[in-house]
């Protein structure tokens, strides 16, 4: 039980609590009632679009739709009551402005609309004036976002992202050229401009613009389109709007261009009339087989499916309707926070322009526009929406050039392919992503997710396949040649040297003939199609034109292609495409070259001196080897001195020439010998092939022996008129141009004749075709060195054209069947010094560094064979003399010495006699020494009888 003390304490507590609670009450509630009397209880938008439209239908529903939903809902606008009024634009510029005039004069805040891009150039300013933000959910065209129109907001995706989408699809599929068929006003054109920038960072292009008027009827479309097939893309991409654009397609129907080869695609406004025609569409389907078509991605989710089917009780819904819907509540939205900004104060008044009345009693009201005074700060709530409504992510962020404008978040489209009755989805696109076979994450930021990679490879991007007009699966080629009446315009020089190449032939049915233009022509004989060409002469015929120019002339579109002898450098493939190279090519140097006459002593200049003296010092010496090794035992190396020396030399230089009629009979001698005689062979075939080719070859005048020997010198150098050598000399090898001499090909020969010293020039820089064909006819003249460039001879088409890729399969079938080589055989048959070869041009002589690997091996040869020698002489006297004693006793007693003569001089004077003893004396005196001393072993007894005298070899008298 709580004591009295408790009791009045929390009555006490009770009661202030009560008395706080009443004081909070009272001094909230005017500030309640102050803002709840600020809030008006009625604001007005406006909804700016033409009724009796694809979108339009759709947008109407929605907008409705839209409202209800905003007025049901506590949490938006509380006690303020949304109310739209309509105004039907009727797809006119000048009824869109009245509308949109009329409207003002209502005092709405906002404007949902309007839905013509066309329109809304004209309305904005409206709205710049007047202050009122203007939500389209329609106006694509990128030029809105301009900062010229400031209130302008665009609560849809500009054309600036299905453009990059439609690029990415023709670049999947490697086309590189498409024909733009666009209905001609701000929407059509600002779309095919970003289409046209799209393609090009792809390094593609819009070849042809198919522009038809607004309302064409079907007959003018027809007339529009069979201009469009006279062009060679066969890639449409179509850009028109959902009430006539399916027009085109009937006409593309009836002229058979819906057939297998073309390639149709069409922007977001072909799925959104699908889409909102529902069940009708299948009446449109047969007009639209294979056709690939965009639509804006909008994620499922339940509010888009409960908004899909609240619509299905009234008509069918596409995604324009669903931005329409999301383009009130963002407004909605807006207007609630702004209400509640105490900055505000919640207040919504319109007052008088000055600038704006009505002059010279003009009855059109326009003094009764007010301007909104808050709709800066309403622009602003705006541009902060952040909601998820039924497309998604509905933010704005700024464009990154910050121009002033701003997009939604996440912009992503489907490409759908059209099949049967109905479509299928093949790819998704999205501005991170790119193309796709999985759905994007749209992400709350509108950037890449993690880890991801902003520049998506064109390698990396995927689609399904897709099924082409025609019923094929196969991807078409894209183009076919022009069925225009127009021939290709080929440039072909026009040369006055060389003119198997190419010029001028009046009997020629083309006006031209050469080597060049019978490729050209076999090659355009294996498409599979026509190419009707026109050939035109560049040059004024008095010099050889430049071939620059040519490939200039190309790149600037004044010739189609170029044909010719034009050679593949870098400079020229930066502005035009080459086909395959049909002739390989290199720039190389041409001098002259004079006879060597012999003389008397031209049989020594196969050989230096050093090598000479190296070969004769070998010779002795090898004579001197062998003659050591066979002194003991051939009998044709022994004899008196002076015969002796006769023989060494004698059989060192017969076998020079294998004539030696001494015969080795030891091993160690044969061994050297045939290694010998190995070297010797060697010397003699290098000889005589060396002395031929002094006594045959030609000699350079110049002394250039190849590039670095023409760089180094500072004498001028020739090339051809036109050439690309002169820019390449000076450019890459650094060659000054007071150097150089521009010489026509029937200079040369003079020029090179006269030489530096008379005006000439040293050398002659130049392709090697042009020099073959010089040299042929040219005997006093010789390349040297080595080609110091590599490239090859094409035809010049304009960048991206598909005529290139063709023909450069076309030349490699010429070449691989072998008509290639008929047709050089045909304009440059060899001339008469063609066989002459080049490879001797200033023979070098020989010096050891050539043979010092045969003269080390001969060197080691001997030296081994002579250490065995050696050796072997030595065991066989240390057992012929090595048990003799000092005293004379023993079995082979050595003389007395005199006290004159050293023992060592004796014991080396020994050994010279011990090596001139023929081998088999040797023999019998050691073997007869081994017999004595086991006979006197046995009789125990020692023999005091002397070997044989030394002084007398063949006596072995006892003394």
């Amino acid at each position: 039980m709580a004591s009295p003390l408790s009791s009045s304490s929390s009555s006490t507590s009770t009661s202030t609590s009560t008395l706080l609670r009443l004081i909070c009450l009272c001094t909230a509630l005017p500030v309640a009632l102050q803002a709840a009397a600020a809030r008006p209880p009625n604001v007005t938008v406006g909804a700016l679009f033409t009724f009796d439209s694809v979108i339009g239908r759709s947008a109407r529903t929605a907008i409705q739709l839209a409202v209800d939903d905003v007025n049901r809902d506590p949490a938006v606008l509380r006690d303020t009551n949304l109310s739209v009024i309509f105004q039907d634009t009727k797809c006119s510029g000048f009824v869109g402005t009245i509308q949109a005039l009329e409207l003002m004069e209502r005092h709405v805040v906002a404007v949902v609309g309007p839905q013509s891009s066309g329109i809304a150039h004209v309305v904005s300013h409206v709205a710049n004036q007047l202050r009122v933000p203007l939500l389209s959910f329609a106006a694509t065209d990128p030029a809105l976002a301009s900062s010229q129109y400031p209130y302008f907001v665009r609560a849809t995706h500009d054309d600036r992202f299905q453009m990059a989408a439609v690029a990415d699809v023709v670049a999947h599929h490697g086309w590189r050229e498409v024909t733009a068929v666009y209905v001609d006003n701000d929407y059509g054109r600002g779309g095919v401009v970003a289409l046209g920038d799209a393609l090009e960072a792809l390094r593609a292009r819009v070849s042809y613009r198919a522009a038809f008027p607004p309302g064409a009827d079907r007959a003018a479309l027809a007339d529009l389109l069979v201009r469009a097939n006279m062009m060679e893309s066969r890639v449409f991409v179509v850009h028109a709007s959902p009430d006539s654009g399916l027009d085109v397609f009937a006409a593309a129907r009836s002229l058979d261009m819906m057939a297998t080869g073309y390639v149709w695609i069409a922007t977001d406004w072909l799925a959104a009339a699908i889409d909102a025609a529902g069940a009708g569409a299948a009446a449109a389907a047969g007009n639209i087989q294979g056709v690939l078509m965009l639509r804006q991605y909008t994620p499922d989710s339940d509010a888009k499916a409960s908004l899909v089917s609240r619509f299905a009780a009234k008509q069918y819904i596409n995604a324009y309707g669903l931005f329409a819907y999301d383009s009130v509540w963002m407004a909605a939205r807006a207007i609630d926070q702004f209400l509640d900004d105490n900055a505000s104060g919640g207040n919504v008044s319109f007052s008088a322009d000055r600038n704006i009345r009505d002059a010279n009693g003009s009855a059109l009201g326009l003094s009764a526009l007010r301007v909104f005074d808050q709709g800066e700060q309403l622009l602003r709530k705006v541009m902060l929406a952040n909601f998820t409504g039924v497309t998604g992510s509905v933010r704005f962020q700024l464009d990154a050039d910050g121009s002033g404008g701003a997009t939604l978040i996440n912009p992503a489209y489907e490409i759908l392919n059209v099949g049967g009755t109905g479509v299928r989805r093949v790819a998704y696109w999205s501005n991170y992503t790119r193309l796709s076979v999985e759905a994007p994450r749209l992400l709350a930021d509108g950037g890449p997710p993690p880890n991801s990679n902003n520049t998506t490879t064109q390698q990396q991007q995927q689609m399904y396949s897709v099924i082409w007009p025609g019923d094929t699966t196969a991807k078409p080629r894209g183009w076919v040649f022009p069925n225009n009446g127009k021939p290709l315009r080929i440039g072909v020089p026009y040369r006055t040297t060389y003119k198997q190449f190419v010029s001028k032939d009046r009997s020629s049915p083309d006006g031209v003939s050469g080597y060049c233009v019978d490729v050209f022509n076999a090659a355009v004989a294996l498409l599979p199609y026509p190419v009707p060409a026109s050939f035109v002469l560049f040059g004024d015929g008095v010099k050889n034109p430049s071939y620059n120019d040519l490939v200039q002339r190309v790149a600037d579109g004044f010739f189609d292609a170029a044909v010719g002898d034009i050679s593949i450098v870098t400079n020229r493939t930066r502005v035009v495409d080459f086909t395959q190279p049909y002739v390989e090519s290199g720039l190389v140097i041409v001098s002259t070259v004079k006879a060597k006459n012999s003389n008397e002593w031209a049989f020594l200049k196969p050989f230096t001196p050093g090598m000479w003296a190296i070969i004769g010092a070998f010779f002795l010496f090898v004579g001197a080897v062998v003659w050591i090794l066979e002194h003991r035992f051939n009998p044709e190396f022994r004899g008196s001195p002076r015969r002796q020396m006769v023989t060494i030399f004698w059989f060192s230089f017969s076998t020079m020439f294998f004539a030696h009629r001494e015969n080795t009979v030891s091993t160690l001698g044969r061994f050297v010998l045939i290694i010998w005689l190995f070297v010797v062979l060697i010397i003699n075939s290098s000889y005589t092939a060396s002395l031929t080719s002094i006594l045959t070859v030609q000699q350079l005048s110049t002394g250039i022996q190849g590039l670095d020997s023409l760089l180094s010198s500072n004498d001028p150098i020739g090339y051809q008129v036109g050439s690309f050598a002169r820019s390449y000399m000076m450019d890459e090898l650094g060659v000054p141009a007071s150097r150089l001499r521009e010489l026509a090909i029937d200079g040369y020969a003079g020029s090179l004749q006269r030489g530096p010293s008379n005006g000439g020039v040293a050398a002659i820089v130049d392709e090697l075709p042009y020099v073959e064909l010089f040299l042929s006819t040219n005997c006093q003249f010789r390349t040297v060195g080595q080609e110091f460039t590599k490239s090859g001879w094409g035809f010049a088409f304009q960048r991206d054209s598909p005529l290139a890729v063709d023909l450069s399969t076309a030349i490699l079938t010429l070449s691989e069947n072998g008509d290639l080589q008929r047709i050089h055989d045909k304009w440059l048959s060899p001339g008469t010094c063609a066989s002459q070869s080049t490879d001797g041009v200033g023979a070098d002589r020989l010096n050891l560094g050539s043979f010092w690997g045969l003269f080390l091996i001969c060197g080691v040869a001997c030296f081994v064979a002579l250490l065995i020698y050696f050796a072997r002489i030595l065991c066989q006297f240390c057992k012929y003399h090595g048990h003799g004693t000092t005293d004379g006793a023993g079995p082979f007693p050595v003389p007395e010495r005199s006290l004159r003569r050293p023992a060592r001089l004796t014991s080396i004077r020994d050994l010279m006699s011990f090596v001139d003893m023929k081998e088999a004396e040797v023999k019998r005196a050691i073997r007869s020494r081994s017999d004595r001393r086991l006979d006197g072993s046995m009789g125990g007894r020692s023999y005091t009888s002397e070997g044989p005298s030394l002084s007398r070899p063949s006596s072995m008298s006892p003394v």
